[in-house]
């Protein structure tokens, strides 16, 4: 079984690197960006068959590892 999460950061909290990216395609001439919020995706192959199983196993990884949950938010998917 296959897991993706996303973790974005929160609404609120600043993001240097979405800030850096907007500024850098403004000045290749991409015009009319007016916001970049840049997060990442982790991909996990599970051993887990259930998918209501994984997808708690997952979702506790998240909370304990894969995202700072003070200041990012994160999403699971289980195909």
């Amino acid at each position: 079984m296959k897991a993706r999460v996303h973790v974005m950061l929160k609404n609120g909290v600043l993001d240097p690197q979405g800030a850096a990216v907007r500024h850098a395609l403004g000045t290749l001439g991409f015009d009319g960006v007016e916001r970049v919020r840049q997060g990442k995706v982790i991909e996990l192959d599970l051993a887990e068959t259930d998918a209501d199983k994984a997808k708690a196993t997952v979702t506790e990884m998240c909370e304990k590892l894969l995202a700072n949950t003070v200041i990012e938010s994160y999403s699971v998917e289980i195909a």
